[in-house]
């Protein structure tokens, strides 16, 4: 019998041990696996024939019968069995000598264990909050047929409010949900800070052990593994050699801890820092800003760099009471005044016509931006660095109300209105940004202060919260949501009544006008994430498919009715984390 084509009944264990192999030229090779090279040889021979095909080189062994016709089972007349399905037999023996490899391997030399995870005092989550998370990290949104998202609520939007919940009441992360706790902070920048909040030193300990997750370890993310503020041998280590996110998240800490200290260790090597490492530094001072910072940040308006210089000057117009904001209080009251000339009371201006040298040491941009004209880019520089404090002095005592309503000549009011709302912000002065907001009836193109909706959220932010909330209720009642959506960004979550209550009532305006569903749909996202829970009772009705008159757009009842659905079942959700969360009583 021809041992290249048949194999002995009795032998078929030694099939991995000796295997002939034969090409579509007819060349025959024989490994017997006792030889020295046999086992790489092998192995190699059977990656060849899995890569080529056996139909064009097969292991001899494993061919089908080239004489003589197979009997049932396989046998032959001469008795011998044959392999009628090549590769299978193939893959039979692949596995025979995947085990006899894996079997032969030398063990290792033991590695190190790492350190065991440090431990985490908080509180462990409730077993419903728990298995809520696990949904959250796992949750997809799946769209519906038409491409639209369907009524099922969005639960990755939800993460960020459940961590923050969860953090409010001091829980820890689960060991089992750290993995995909710090998967999912790796896919969403916006999601770090809390996530590696919430996953605490454990977090830490385990990032270290996987490259992927190596951003917990930089910036905000490393900490928790800073050595504490208190620690002055350990700050002044990590200081001196560590890299520069540690060291910007160092000072952070310490700045938060201690402002003063975190100053001296910022001014213990001010001198030897590159340019674009100061400037980081220097902005991190904007936490806890005080008149005792104003010696080292006169001493920063001499900085060799431009970007150091504005911010120091910036940070300085921020302090009211300081020498730089006194010398832009003197240009500013020279520039900008009474014109005693007009008939009504009327504010004059007369924008610099030059930015000598005190100008630009004083964080004054000589050249403008393109498109701007240098003697107004240097007013608004002046004026928005200037306190707000020596404006009702110079309009004879008028409130900040009053200022923002005289007129202005020459065409300066939206320079000089919008210098004035950049003050505001800087300083944070609620009664000038309630000002420059002006009453929220008023169309924004008419307003006293600015009409760009981005600076009236940021002067909003000026504002108490209810009072926030208050503003931007009346100003969607009297504008709908289609100028709102920015305002709605700075309001406290979840809104507070009166809001909440004119955002829905808007919503059904638009429902019932027939209007464009798909424009509210930022909105919409909006209010699912910001809404209170307890207006699902308000909302229910508005589930309902409503009658589509001819004059809409076709199918604009649907998407309404999918979009309250959608916002019932998100506040309901909502609802349970809350109360899942919640510690008992």
């Amino acid at each position: 019998m021809d041992t290249a084509t048949t194999t002995s009944a009795t032998a078929a264990p030694e099939v991995a041990d000796t295997v002939t192999v034969r090409s579509t030229g007819g060349d025959e090779g024989r490994t017997t696996v006792g030889s020295s090279a046999a086992p790489d040889r092998l192995w190699e021979e059977l990656v060849t024939s899995a890569l080529l095909g056996t139909d064009r080189r097969a292991p001899t062994g494993l061919t089908r019968p080239t004489g003589g016709e197979a009997t049932e089972g396989g046998k032959t007349a001469g008795g011998s069995t044959t392999v009628g399905d090549t590769a299978g037999a193939l893959l039979d023996a692949a596995a025979l000598h995947t085990v006899r490899r894996r079997a032969g391997l030398r063990p290792g030399p033991a590695a190190p264990p790492p350190e065991p995870a440090p431990e985490d005092p908080r509180v462990p989550l409730p077993e419903a909050a728990r298995r809520r998370l696990d949904q959250l990290l796992a949750g997809r949104t799946v769209p519906s047929p038409a491409g639209r998202r369907g009524a099922a609520p969005d639960l990755a939007e939800l993460l960020p409010q459940w961590l923050a919940l969860a953090e409010g009441h001091g829980y820890k992360a689960p060991a089992a949900a750290l993995p995909a706790l710090l998967d999912a902070a790796r896919a969403r920048t916006d999601l770090r800070p809390p996530a590696l909040r919430f996953a605490g030193p454990r977090g830490l300990w385990l990032a270290r052990l996987n490259p992927e997750w190596r951003f917990a370890l930089r910036g905000t993310g490393a900490a928790g593994a800073l050595p504490s503020p208190r620690d002055a041998e350990g700050v002044r280590a990590l200081w001196d050699e560590g890299l520069f996110a540690e060291r910007v998240a160092l000072l952070a800490a310490v700045r938060n801890d201690d402002p003063a200290a975190g100053l001296a260790l910022l001014s213990s090597t001010w001198a030897t820092e590159r340019a674009e490492d100061r400037l980081m530094f220097l902005d991190s001072l904007r936490a806890g800003l005080s008149d005792a910072d104003e010696e080292f940040l006169e001493a920063a308006l001499g900085d060799r760099s431009r970007n150091v210089r504005a911010t120091a000057a910036e940070l300085l117009s921020a302090l009211p009471a300081s020498a730089l904001a006194g010398r832009m209080a003197a240009r500013a009251l020279t520039c900008v005044g009474l014109d005693r000339t007009a008939d009504v009371p009327t504010i004059g201006v007369e924008a610099p016509h030059e930015c000598d040298a005190a100008m630009r040491r004083d964080g004054v941009v000589a050249v403008p931006p393109a498109g701007r004209g240098e003697r107004s880019w240097w007013l608004g520089r002046i004026v928005e660095s200037a306190p707000l404090s020596c404006w009702p002095a110079r309009f004879g005592g008028r409130a900040p109300e009053e200022i923002v309503a005289l007129p202005v000549a020459d065409g300066w009011r939206d320079e000089l209105h919008a210098a004035w709302c950049r003050a505001a912000v800087r300083q944070r002065d609620a009664d000038w940004s309630r000002a420059l907001l002006g009453p929220p009836a008023i169309p924004p193109a008419t307003g006293p202060g600015t009409s760009s909706l981005a600076e009236r959220a940021r002067l909003l932010s000026m504002l108490s919260p209810e009072e926030r909330a208050l503003w931007v209720a009346r100003f969607v009642a009297a504008h709908g949501l289609s100028e709102a959506f920015q305002l709605l960004g700075v309001c406290a979550v979840p809104w507070a009544e009166p809001l909440g209550e004119a955002v829905i009532d808007a919503l059904d305006i638009a429902r019932e006008a027939g209007g464009y569903p798909w424009s509210f749909s930022g909105v919409m996202g909006l209010a699912e994430r910001c809404l209170d829970p307890e207006a699902v009772g308000r909302l229910e009705p508005l589930t309902a498919r409503p009658d589509e008159a001819e004059d809409i757009v076709p199918g604009a009842g649907g998407y309404w009715s999918e979009a309250f659905r959608r916002l019932v079942s998100t506040l309901r959700l909502r609802a349970s984390i809350r109360a899942e969360l919640t510690p008992p009583a």
